[in-house]
């Protein structure tokens, strides 16, 4: 049998996960089919400093998938060229908050989530509640981070910074 190389990655300390989720809008979430089949779709979120909220449709396939099996993972990443790349994996166990539909009952644990979701993505002041969305909480039982952008050597031919003749930054358009 071989031994698998471990290899030493830079990582994010907890307060730039933090700063990281904070400030991104998007993560690609992975559930799985009651067959077995990986299904990853991309959605708005909140982070609160220890969970990951999702604003599901009830009526989705994602939703199956969790009322079968719970275990989720969620990507969120940014960055272009090699050494530009960052981001969090979360992964646990999905649970259901508030009622299913959500229509707004009062709710304790949703109400600032509600609140930061709805000045995030509708630029409102409360969140408007449609009958057809219910909030998924991914209390991490795992977090794995990654932030090329502290690599101390270019990795050449993977990073913007150590490719001859190109100065780092935005990709140019060739043509």
């Amino acid at each position: 049998m071989t031994a698998r190389r471990q290899v030493s990655r830079p990582t994010m300390s907890r307060a730039e996960v933090d700063a990281f989720l904070g400030e991104q809008r998007v993560c690609r979430v992975a559930t799985v089919s009651r067959e077995g089949v990986p299904h990853v779709t991309p959605m708005w979120f909140v982070w609160d400093g220890s969970a990951l909220w999702l604003y599901s449709l009830t009526r989705s396939r994602r939703w199956a998938d969790l009322e079968h099996d719970p275990r989720i993972a969620a990507v969120v990443d940014a960055g272009g060229a090699f050494d530009e790349l960052r981001g969090v994996e979360l992964s646990g166990r999905a649970e259901f908050v508030g009622e299913v539909p959500r229509t707004g009952m009062p709710h304790g644990a949703l109400r600032e989530v509600e609140r930061a979701y709805a000045r995030q993505y509708l630029d409102l002041p409360e969140l408007p509640h449609d009958g057809l969305h219910g909030w998924v909480r991914l209390g991490p039982r795992a977090i794995r981070t990654w932030d090329f952008r502290k690599l101390t050597e270019p990795h050449w031919p993977f990073s913007a910074a150590s490719r001859p003749g190109r100065e780092p930054g935005p990709a140019r358009e060739e043509g």
